[in-house]
């Protein structure tokens, strides 16, 4: 939404045990988020909340039609697959981490994520993902992007997307926002230690 322009009010809610469920229902359907809050309307999961915007606002999805299929199957796979990717690179934009290895099931996700990245970039000109724009698919993979840097994760020439879209005004705003951050969820902070050793923290 920021990079597209489309007005709306940020509100942060911190993750301050493992499972938020009860207190994050009192505005989210499905106790998670993000949720976007529309007037009377509650629009709950990212993809519920693109297609939603899609409607409303131009840019949401490549113009280019051949793009805008791949940008549709992409963000379709992002929001349902990498479960590897997930669990054994867990989110963190203020720490680099050091990995033993890699199992064959996060092998097979990153080869994936450079294949898409690659695929992208070559048959649509980049610098985006579907194109010359910055869309959708874009905004799915961004957290990918940082977990791309935090554990060094090889992903071809689709490192270039991913110096790219860190680059980008509003994902630099997102990170600044984060480092400054002061509160810290111990069974999240576990789960990086336990992804590989920290070798550096940049956070307060």
């Amino acid at each position: 939404m920021k990079a597209l322009g489309i007005p709306f009010a940020d509100r942060i809610e911190p993750f301050l045990k493992p499972v938020n469920w009860e207190e994050f229902r009192a505005f989210s359907p499905s106790g998670q988020v993000p949720v976007l809050l529309d007037g009377d309307r509650t629009i709950w999961d990212s993809l519920g909340i693109t297609l939603y915007l899609a409607e409303r606002h131009k840019g949401v999805w490549p113009k280019d039609e051949a793009a805008r299929a791949f940008a549709m199957c992409a963000v379709t796979e992002m929001h349902g697959g990498f479960s590897a990717l997930r669990n054994q690179c867990p989110m963190n934009v203020g720490v680099r981490v050091e990995q033993e290895g890699q199992d064959a099931a996060l092998t097979k996700d990153v080869a994936r994520i450079r294949e898409l990245f690659e695929e992208g970039l070559e048959r649509f000109g980049g610098p985006w993902l579907g194109g010359p724009d910055f869309t959708a698919v874009d905004a799915f993979f961004a957290p990918v992007a940082y977990r791309v840097r935090t554990f060094g994760l090889d992903v071809g020439k689709g490192q270039a997307w991913v110096d790219h879209v860190i680059a980008h005004p509003a994902m630099q705003e997102w990170e600044q926002a984060a480092l400054a951050e002061t509160w810290r969820e111990q069974s999240h902070e576990a789960e990086i230690g336990a992804a590989g050793r920290i070798t550096e923290d940049f956070r307060q």
